[in-house]
């Protein structure tokens, strides 16, 4: 019996084999593949990698057989972890994200003002709560700031979903956050009053971006304006530290 099952599993594997969209899968994999890149340490900073995508051909057989064709569109991809990766050194701090993504991430200070008019215009970005300023429906993503309720805030984002475990580190956060072992996160760059030219000058591909409290809705408005000039994509800061890649 056991060898009666070995010899079916055989069959089916040669006839799946022999399949012309299987061979074709087979076929295009490797020039579908791509490799990983890995995370960027220096001394206790840290820039995410990106993940590598291997085309898996068995699940990409089942997904087009249904079809009966092949289709490009259609392949399932796998994951492949970079050899170093921000996974396996939570205790650095991300200055930036990865280059290669083509995005920056802006974080939001208690300014209203500035919050009401990224979530109005529906423009990705991550905003600091604490537990008083939690909300339930925000558009923007919220990150836990609060040092003297963290465990409660933690729990109140966990009840909607939105626990990304990340911390923007001050003297204030630091030891609390190391033991959570969140991701710590230092911005590049501060827009304050007065510094929007300076900010302006050194926007680059994975800057993270603070909006402090005291900045005007104006020079935001300008930067947004010349993240756009340089091409880049605005998105919610757990999504730019992630090493996640999304088949192209």
């Amino acid at each position: 019996m056991l060898f009666s099952f070995y010899y079916t599993e055989k069959i089916a594997l040669l006839m799946r084999e022999k399949d012309p969209i299987y061979e074709t899968i087979s076929d295009v994999a490797n020039e579908n593949n791509t490799s990983y890149v890995n995370a960027t340490i220096y001394e206790n900073t840290i820039i995410p990698g990106v993940n590598g995508l291997t085309v898996n051909v068995d699940k990409s057989f089942q997904k087009m057989k249904s079809f009966g064709a092949f289709n490009k569109y259609y392949l399932v991809f796998d994951q492949v972890k970079p050899e170093i990766s921000l996974e396996d050194h939570k205790d650095k701090m991300i200055t930036q994200g990865n280059p290669q993504k083509r995005s920056i991430s802006l974080i939001i200070e208690d300014n209203k003002e500035v919050q009401e008019y990224f979530a109005q215009k529906e423009i990705k970005a991550s905003i600091l709560i604490t537990k008083d300023t939690f909300k339930r429906d925000s558009y923007l993503e919220q990150i836990n700031h609060d040092s003297k309720f963290f465990k409660d805030t933690n729990g109140l984002l966990d009840s909607i979903n939105q626990n990304h475990n990340i911390c923007i580190v001050n003297t204030f956060n630091a030891q609390i956050c190391q033991k959570n072992k969140n991701y710590l996160v230092k911005p590049s760059l501060e827009l304050t009053t007065y510094n929007l030219a300076n900010v302006k000058s050194k926007i680059n591909s994975g800057s993270i971006i603070l909006i402090k409290k005291s900045a005007k809705l104006e020079d935001v408005k300008i930067l947004l304006n010349q993240i756009n000039y340089k091409g880049l994509m605005p998105v919610f800061l757990s999504e730019l530290i992630l090493e996640e890649k999304k088949p192209s």
